[in-house]
């Protein structure tokens, strides 16, 4: 049997679950604290970042300064401009001008990242999280392939805290996953998009069903790439429209710890009224992209005609089927136009989002408390509440969108994040974070109501005799 990566017992002060980007700038922040002892552990073989997105020409939606470290500590080496100087890069990123990076750069640096730091552990399986009262530790089981591919005996760590970053996963619709469980039909998630591209080319009609950001990337792609006049594309979804992202100034600073703090201190139930509201904040499109396809789209309309292409918005499939001739047939409607129509297709792609990993199979055995609607409760620190004979911590990254707001998943937020939990984990202020980052207010602060001072009666001054 392989050894594990430490000696069973030997507790950490620290083990992480899931190595994506979140985990990824906590194990990044917690190398250089050599009194800790971390070990974060993945099931993939490596490092991977929506590989099926990593379209040439995307960007990441945040500028360069929100990688794993810099908000929260600009010295540190694991910085996306040390990348680049570690690489040679740094002059030509300095001349390129690029306030947004591509996304396959981004995955290349954190990438960068992953194969340097010697916290991580690929390729184990966690499959399980118990609580050892006798020892106060977690007791964390995982499973990992030996070299023959068969899987090597379970093996166990033990640790004090444990935070979990396992991210989230593909979200297909109830009416469309009996396609696209069926292998034999090309219908997929946009997260497998570019392992099937030329699959999906070779079919002569072609739907995108989402209206987010990957749903515009993969319509401008797909529309690149077919030809002039016989593009035979079409794009639907749920929005009202095609929507530009909100990127403006005071508009992004809902991505700051002050709107996190503001939206955590409010009651649950107006909480969950106001996540849908901000969609736009983080579910629209980039207004680039959105340039991008109307200027191909016009292009294409340069020596008359217009392309072969539909672009529905409000419009979400009722059911869907395959037809004996192989096609795929979605029933789609209008709820505002009350009318419904049948749409014959012959591929699907289905941008239509993720949704974060349930986090009951790991924590069964530790039963943390619920809200009414039956998420785990985190605290401000991003712990989990649980029972009070439970004196180890519990961390969640990314796992918070119902009670820390649109900022949750957003990669900005990830380093401030990472800070935190080190912070609370330290007892310390191992890194110092600033007490005001917004020029917005969010909210009233509540003052304790005054009584007014009691007003004295006006002193009159007697009129001089005689006059």
């Amino acid at each position: 049997m392989t050894p594990t990566p430490h000696a069973p017992e030997t507790p950490h002060d620290l083990i992480g679950i899931g190595i994506g980007p979140a985990n990824l700038s906590l194990a990044a922040l917690a190398h250089p604290l050599t009194h800790l002892r971390t070990a974060f552990y993945d099931q993939h073989p490596r490092f991977t970042w929506h590989p099926g997105l990593l379209l040439d020409d995307a960007t990441v939606q945040v500028p360069f300064l929100a990688d794993l470290v810099t908000l929260a500590d600009p010295t540190s080496p694991w910085s996306f401009l040390n990348h680049l100087k570690d690489r040679e890069r740094l002059y030509p990123f300095y001349f390129a001008e690029h306030f947004h990076v591509r996304r396959t750069e981004y995955d290349a640096y954190c990438r960068w990242v992953a194969d340097r730091l010697p916290a991580l552990h690929f390729g184990h399986r966690v499959d399980a999280v118990h609580w050892n009262p006798e020892h106060a530790l977690f007791e964390i089981d995982f499973t990992r392939p030996a070299a023959d591919g068969e899987a090597a005996p379970p093996g166990r760590a033990r640790a004090r805290n444990v935070v979990l970053g396992i991210g989230s996963e593909p979200h297909v619709p109830t009416p469309l996953r009996p396609l696209a469980a069926d292998p034999a039909l090309p219908v997929l998630h946009a997260a497998d998009y570019l392992t099937h591209r030329d699959t999906l080319l070779a079919a002569g009609h072609i739907t995108v069903v989402g209206t987010g950001q990957s749903g515009a990337e993969i319509f401008l792609d797909l529309l690149r790439r077919r030809p002039t006049g016989r593009e035979r594309l079409h794009w639907i979804g749920r929005t009202e429209a095609f929507a530009p992202m909100e990127y403006s100034k005071l508009g992004l600073e809902h991505f700051t710890p002050d709107h996190t703090r503001y939206f955590h201190a409010l009651p649950e139930h107006v909480r969950d009224r106001l996540v849908p509201a901000q969609w736009q904040l983080h579910k629209a499109i980039d207004a680039a992209t959105i340039a991008a396809i109307h200027d191909e789209l016009y292009r294409r309309t340069l020596h008359g005609g217009w392309p072969d292409t539909v672009l529905t918005p409000g419009v979400h499939v009722r059911t869907a089927g395959r037809l004996a001739t192989g096609g795929i047939e979605l029933h789609l409607e209008h709820p505002r136009q009350h009318t419904r129509t049948r749409l014959t297709t012959d591929a699907v792609v289905l941008a239509t989002g993720h949704r974060q990993r349930p986090l009951d199979r790991l924590l069964a055995a530790l039963a943390p408390h619920r809200d009414r609607a039956g998420r785990p409760r985190v605290d401000e620190h991003f712990r989990l509440t649980l029972d009070p004979s439970v004196t180890g911590t519990v961390y969640v990254q990314n796992a918070e969108l119902h009670t820390h707001g649109v900022g949750a998943p957003d990669l900005g937020l990830a380093a401030w994040r990472s800070a935190t939990i080190l912070n609370h984990l330290t007892g310390g202020q191992t890194y110092p974070l600033p007490a005001r980052t917004a020029f917005t207010t969010f909210g009233l602060r509540p003052r304790t109501p005054q009584a007014p001072p009691t007003r004295r009666a006006a002193r009159l001054t007697p009129l001089a005799e005689g006059t």
